[in-house]
């Protein structure tokens, strides 16, 4: 038997997120549209389908940053050392 559809303010309770918050998760494309019916301005949602489609959603993950290279310690340092022609106007 399939599990039986439930209103928006008991989403709202399974998550502990608000009425709103649950809107702008159908809004934004959060909650798949293949978990929840909508009929008028009534939205139904399948519980345990909006969880795994939540749980399912890969999370934005940070860019690593790239290490950057320390030189060894008393390890010889090249500078460049550039002199402009002293006729020139800077």
């Amino acid at each position: 038997m399939s599990e039986p559809f439930v209103p928006i303010e008991d989403l709202a309770k399974h998550f502990t997120v608000s009425v709103s918050t649950v809107r702008a998760w159908v809004r934004q494309g959060h909650i798949p549209k293949d978990t929840y019916l909508k009929i008028g301005n009534t939205y139904r949602f399948n519980v345990t389908k909006v969880v795994d489609a939540l749980s399912n959603t890969p999370k934005d993950e940070p860019e690593v940053p790239k290490p950057v290279e320390v030189p060894e310690p008393n390890a010889p340092v090249q500078l460049e050392l550039v002199f402009n022609d002293p006729n020139e106007d800077m």
